[in-house]
């Protein structure tokens, strides 16, 4: 069993930048991918970026490569999502994810064994 809490959502203008966090609890968790997704309204929860157990290998949704950097500390049992120049599009709801592979993760929410209550983003124009 995995428990994931996600800080560090809030409010930004476009072009901005905010950095997030999963902190997880529970047994094992450098067995685990994890994943941070994003639930906008109306739309559906879509794949923004994965980190592998070993944090070696990142995944990343095509809209955020090259502004958005995911890592996770094992020791610390933590997973962090840097977002730059982020879009007014972006603003959603933001969930941490654990599941067997990152590379899983990267094709399917499905794959997800644990999820987080969410953090909320909001980016103004």
């Amino acid at each position: 069993q995995v428990q994931l809490v996600e800080s560090g959502g809030g409010s930004v203008e476009a072009g901005g930048s905010l950095n997030l966090s999963c902190a997880a609890s529970g047994r094992s968790f450098s067995r685990y991918g994890v994943a941070w997704f994003r639930q906008a309204p109306e739309k559906e929860r879509e794949f923004v970026a994965s980190v592998s157990r070993s944090g070696d290998n990142t995944y990343y949704g095509d809209s955020v490569k090259g502004r958005f950097t995911i890592s996770r500390d094992n020791v610390k049992t933590m997973v962090y999502l840097e977002m730059n120049m982020l879009k007014p599009e972006e603003t959603a709801v933001y969930y941490c994810a654990a599941g067997n592979r990152a590379a899983e993760l990267a094709k399917h929410r499905g794959y997800a064994d644990y999820w987080g209550k969410g953090t909320r983003v909001t980016v103004s124009s």
